[in-house]
Order: C-alpha cells, then structure tokens, then sequence
C-alpha cells in the first residue's frame, strides 16, 4: 500500500479464505476499539463498515499518515503500519478467544485512492460522483448482503452516525461534508439509491 498525504483511500480486507471474522457483538466493537487506538492519530475516519467476513474503511490522509516508520528491518508508512497493528492484534485476540492459531485476515489489505482517479474511472463518472458512490457504497454493504431489511438495522457501521440514530465519535463529518458526499438533510435519501455493477467494479 502507498499513501499520499490530503487524499482519501477505500480500505479494505476480508477473512482468510472469506472465513467469518466477526462472530458476535464483541468481536465488532474490539475490532472498533482496536481500530479507534490505532488509526486516530495517523488519520480521520469518514466512513466505516464491518461484515460478518470482511471490513470497509474510508480514511482521510494527513502528514501523520505517512511519516515512514521503522519495524525491524523494514521502513514502513504510519497508516500502513497502523493497519497492520490492527488486523495482528484482533488475531491474537480471535485466535485466543476462538482456541485457532494462524492467520485470520487475507495477506494483503487492498487499498484504493478515492481522490486520484485513474483515467479507466473518469471516462465512467466524474470525481465527486466516484467518491459519493463509494461512501454509499460501504454502508449499503449489510443492506446488499440481504442481512438486514434497512441500514437503520445495522450496527456496525458509521450510517448511524450520519443519519443521526447514533452519536459516535470515530469518524470525522466535517471531512465528508468537505469533500461534498454528506448532506444531512439528503442522507438517507441518498443512502438507499441504487449502485449499478458498472460503478461497483471501480470501487472494489
């Protein structure tokens, strides 16, 4: 992964061989927690999703999110490095709780630049409709996976936050209002429009 600093990245990951990852409520808010300590202070959350198998992140960049750190031998991004902490300690915590050992996540985390679109994304939609797209995208996830009948439903993920059913503080608004996808007179409204296929290959 390469970060750039004042850009926003589609993060995200899933369960070694799509294994479930989240088993209950617990395992969603350490996962929550973990993430809390770790990224805060290398970058803003905007948006956020967790899966029964898998994670979504949309994240803000700033000069903290890539002073290069060093781990051993390796030089390595404060973002990236943050990632990597996070999905390493909910393994050891998984593995201890669930009596597994081994890895729990994929390899590798795929991350994908929202705010620098390639040339393949242009030619289909323009940049601000790319990024909305994408945030839509993430909390329509539990809603498209037919796991609950409204977003409202779903608590493991930052919709309840936008739409004001919950006052968590692990994103950031003021960085989705900046960047023009967050209206909240319009937010659910917007939330449950329709994301056709051809946008979806874009984002994932």
């Amino acid at each position: 992964m390469h970060f750039v600093p004042n850009n926003l990245y589609h993060i995200y990951n899933q369960g070694n061989n799509k294994q479930v990852i989240f088993h209950d409520e617990d395992d969603y808010y350490t996962f929550l927690r973990l993430t809390r300590n770790l990224f805060h202070s290398v970058c803003d959350i905007v948006a956020y999703c967790c899966m029964p198998n898998h994670f979504h992140f949309i994240i803000s960049t700033n000069g903290y999110s890539c002073e290069i750190k060093q781990q051993g031998n390796i030089s390595i991004d404060a973002i990236t490095n943050s990632i990597r902490k996070l999905l390493s300690s909910f393994a050891r915590l998984y593995n201890k709780k669930y009596l597994q050992s081994g890895s729990v996540f994929r390899q590798k985390t795929k991350s994908k630049c929202l705010t620098n679109c390639d040339i393949e994304v242009l030619t289909s939609m323009n940049g601000r409709e790319y990024l909305f797209t994408c945030f839509h995208y993430v909390h329509q996830n539990p809603l498209r996976a037919g796991l609950v009948n409204k977003l409202e439903d779903w608590d493991f993920s930052s919709f309840k936050d936008y739409a004001g059913l919950s006052s968590g503080t692990l994103i950031n608004k003021e960085v989705a209002k900046f960047y023009d996808i967050y209206n909240p007179s319009n937010f659910i409204k917007e939330s449950y429009m329709v994301i056709s296929d051809e946008y979806i290959k874009f984002i994932v």
